[in-house]
């Protein structure tokens, strides 16, 4: 047990601090995800294949880091623990690295630009994962309860739609919103630089506040034993018997695909908003608050769910609950049943699709956070160590990975039905974004429900994982009793 079970349950303020610190997360990935690529492409002028290709290697190299800081997190041993150092460190160059990355210096290449993207963006997502990944899995340590878990993880979740929605309105609504010089304002750069100025603040304030509202709980963590040093081959293998275990590796795959299929929807988002549906800034801006609405009902939804179906059973069900409403407008507007662009129906239509999309979406997500939480203590029982930070920086490196995938993905079809930087959504072929979604909506699908179907190997329920935190408790305290009784050496 690495929680003192004499420790008083969370209580609710330390849930929100706790939470809070995802915002800076939820504004890294709405910049990534949503503007970066538009910024790059219709504003810059750089061909979306090529910034989609910086954002993609830049996700990659960035992934490669987080087990390093997962398993740095794992063996740190300070009066702050192992989680909370890295996350007070990262708080600076993380806000900072995000202002960079909206203002390119003029002048330059598009090979100039790609290498700017690249490198800074590196910068971004490397100092952004020395607060997500301690703080990942600093949850386990702050409760070993089943619900409790999955509780905090809908926080977590809730708190970085927070941080993106809020971001992704305020910018839409205010940042980018029309002008005589701009008429779309998607197009204005000067919203751009707006959006990276408050994101790095908030990122900043965000970070420093969990970081401080959680040290409380500090003094009830027992501090595993130090880990043995060891080369780095053995490291590995430590490593590579950690990532074995079956049900980790059941959600691995599941995310594998699930968030290719997020970073996809993620960037073409506004591009449908403003191409397909024929949106201005400020109802897109109303939309983005389906997702923060999906999320707030998350935070009640994932743990009454979990409690009826499982953990397991219900992001399966969840999953593919949610990608029927995202598919459902595209299919509709295909068929010829949706409304018409300009009617003042649509958009509340649109909203309710993506709202319950999201809900379901959120949901699923939170279950698969918290059923890593779960998987700690059996890998636990099998290898002899706690590894938190090593599986949520996994789970992170999947994430980020396949996320920047679908991204790239989402250039190459930008690029191929021929959407060229500077189109002007009001003399565009209606035909080029209609094709964007014919190829959009069955990718969708394949990518949702084929991943959902691994999540079937994940085996952990509550019964089993009680039975795990009751078999390391009893060794704990056989342990203590065997230090009790080993006799003092003669003098």
């Amino acid at each position: 047990m690495v929680t003192d079970p004499t420790a008083p349950k969370l209580g609710f303020f330390t849930r929100l601090l706790y939470g809070t610190g995802s915002i800076g997360y939820g504004i890294k990935d709405v910049a990534f995800r949503s503007f970066l690529l538009l910024y790059y492409n219709q504003v810059v002028g750089v061909r979306a294949e090529l910034v989609s290709f910086a954002i993609l290697v830049a996700l990659v190299v960035d992934a490669i880091s987080d087990p390093i800081v997962g398993q740095w997190s794992d063996s740190l041993r300070t009066r702050l623990g192992r989680r909370h150092p890295l996350m007070f460190a990262s708080a600076l160059p993380a806000s900072a690295s995000l202002l960079l990355l909206f203002f390119p210096p003029s002048g330059m290449s598009d090979s100039q630009i790609f290498w700017y993207i690249l490198v800074v963006g590196c910068c971004v997502r490397t100092f952004i994962t020395f607060y997500e990944i301690p703080s990942s899995a600093l949850a386990p340590e702050l409760t070993s309860n089943y619900d409790e878990r999955t509780s905090i993880a809908s926080y977590r979740y809730f708190f970085a739609y927070l941080g993106g929605v809020g971001m992704a309105f305020l910018t839409l609504l205010v940042f980018l919103a029309p002008t005589e010089e701009y008429p779309v304002g998607q197009l204005n750069p000067a919203g751009y630089e707006t959006f990276a100025i408050v994101g790095a603040a908030l990122m900043l304030g965000a970070i420093l506040l969990s970081s401080f509202g959680t040290l409380h709980r500090i003094k009830y963590f027992k501090m595993p034993p130090a880990p043995e040093k060891i080369g780095a081959v053995k490291t590995l293998g430590q490593m590579g018997r950690t990532f074995s275990n079956k049900g980790f590796l059941a959600i691995l795959s599941f995310g594998v695909l699930k968030y290719t299929s997020v970073g996809m929807t993620s960037a073409l988002n506004i591009y449908f908003g403003t191409y397909f549906w024929g949106f201005n800034s400020a109802q897109l801006a109303v939309l983005t608050v389906d997702a923060l609405a999906g999320a707030f009902l998350a935070l009640f939804f994932a743990p009454l769910v979990s409690k009826r179906l499982g953990k397991r059973n219900a992001a399966f069900v969840l999953a593919i609950v949610a990608v029927i409403f995202a598919s459902a407008p595209y299919l509709l507007r295909l068929g010829g049943m949706m409304f018409e662009n300009g009617d003042p129906r649509l958009v509340p239509t649109v909203f309710l699709f993506s709202m319950l999309f999201q809900l379901c979406g959120v949901s699923s997500a939170v279950l698969t956070h918290a059923m890593i939480g779960d998987i700690v203590e059996e890998s636990q029982l099998r290898t002899g160590r706690r590894s938190e930070g090593l599986f949520y920086a996994a789970n992170t490196l999947m994430q980020k990975s396949t996320s920047g995938l679908g991204v790239f993905a989402a250039g190459l079809l930008v690029a191929f039905v021929g959407i060229v930087p500077g189109s002007d959504p009001r003399t565009i072929d209606p035909e080029i974004p209609r094709m964007l979604a014919l190829v959009y909506v069955p990718t969708l699908i394949v990518l949702y429900i084929g991943g959902a179907g691994f999540l079937f190997a994940y085996r952990i329920d509550r019964a089993s994982h009680e039975a795990n935190v009751e078999e390391l408790a009893r060794r704990d305290r056989a342990s203590a009793v065997n230090a009790d009784e080993v006799p003092e050496p003669a003098e």
